[in-house]
């Protein structure tokens, strides 16, 4: 198994190298409202690093070629925070000035909105340049009526959304996708929100995933075997459809969202992680920084509810972070890029100045005493991957 510091060589050898926004001396950490300032990295940063990259060629199913990647819910004005155009090509333009080559985006990002944005930097770049990934699932129709405000999208596109996870609205899910980023092809195709945690299927989510089983899982590998696409799989929140999908399907990788973070990963490392190990597929982590928090924001993943056992070990983790001289939201993006089953991370942003200090993080050189201490303080699990 490559070491995080073999896969920064493999990153600079092929040349991925980039200049990062400069680290903020030391400030108090504490949790920021939602439209707070960001947190500033600190630590040791090499800013000579190039961001981690997989080995190529190294085993049988598809894996991007950069770890570090870029989520779009922030694109699709997500949590309720409004954004412009021209803010988001700032921020997409940082991160490709960064050397951030893998994308992430979806359809239900802001009805459209990410995916649109996204298309106003990708559609000018060489498509052979970068890895793109979206997802299907919901079909959009239009609307000039709001979302119900339970969703997180202020000022979507006037678009209202419907499931469907048949073979032909797979396909029809992909080709709007493409028309919508302006992009010839896919490299990644997850299927959506397949899961019980999706407030939508209420108890019918196997109603569903059966659905998905009959039409979009053989649409996909359909496509896959056509070279449509290069890989496909699940995004969802929560594992249980993970293990029924390898009951029935081929799939290459998984978007495993609010599954593995610094904060909560034990079930991933000792029942998911080895499910997949098994089959060589990989993992891409969505909310590597639990929708925000470990970056200073009143949220936890998608809700403002913060549970009280999250505060007590943000807290005692911020503590034994700011004692080895750098910051949490480091340390939690290292730590999700860590294990040899994650083939990538996809923290979001809504900022220039958010993807240059998620990049910093990247290139900080943490003391392996950080990782031997929160591993005796019972703060992150024993046998939790640091890349050291």
């Amino acid at each position: 198994m490559m070491t995080r510091r073999n896969l920064l060589q493999a990153g600079a050898a092929l040349g991925m190298g980039a200049v990062v926004g400069g680290a903020a001396s030391a400030q108090a950490l504490k949790v920021q409202n939602s439209t707070g300032e960001f947190m500033k990295t600190k630590g040791n940063i090499d800013r000579d690093a190039a961001l981690p990259m997989n080995e190529t060629g190294s085993g049988k199913r598809y894996r991007p070629s950069s770890r570090m990647g870029l989520g779009g819910l922030a694109a699709g004005n997500g949590f309720n925070t409004i954004s412009s155009d021209e803010e988001i090509l700032q921020m997409l333009n940082a991160a490709w000035d960064s050397g951030v080559r893998y994308f992430d985006t979806a359809p239900f990002y802001g009805l459209s909105l990410s995916e649109r944005r996204f298309g106003d930097l990708l559609r000018n770049k060489n498509r052979d340049d970068y890895v793109l990934s979206s997802k299907v699932g919901r079909l959009l129709t239009p609307s000039a009526e709001p979302l119900p405000k339970r969703w997180h999208w202020a000022n979507h596109s006037p678009f209202h959304y419907r499931y469907d996870y048949s073979a032909a609205g797979t396909r029809r899910s992909v080709e709007d996708t493409l028309h919508r980023i302006g992009v010839s092809s896919l490299d990644i195709v997850f299927i959506h929100d397949l899961s019980p945690q999706n407030s939508d299927f209420g108890d019918d989510w196997l109603k569903y995933f059966d659905e998905a089983v009959s039409g979009a899982m053989p649409e996909l590998t359909k496509m896959r075997e056509e070279g449509m696409i290069k890989a496909w799989g699940l995004g969802i929140n929560t594992s249980h459809a993970v293990s029924k999908t390898l009951d029935v399907a081929e799939p290459d990788i998984f978007l495993l969202a609010l599954q593995y973070s610094i904060l909560d990963h034990q079930e991933a490392l000792d029942k998911t992680f080895p499910l997949l190990d098994e089959r060589d597929i990989s993992v891409v982590v969505g909310a590597p920084l639990n929708g925000g928090f470990l970056a200073g924001r009143d949220r936890f993943n998608y809700s403002s509810f913060i549970p009280e056992e999250m505060k007590t070990k943000f807290a005692a983790i911020n503590d034994v972070a700011g004692k080895y001289g750098i910051d949490i939201k480091t340390a939690a993006l290292q730590f999700a890029e860590a294990p040899s089953t994650v083939s990538a991370i996809i923290p979001g942003a809504r900022t220039a100045q958010q993807v240059n200090e998620n990049i910093a993080s990247m290139k900080v050189e943490i003391p392996e005493a950080f990782w031997s201490e929160l591993k005796t303080k019972n703060l992150i699990a024993q046998n939790a991957p640091t890349g050291s």
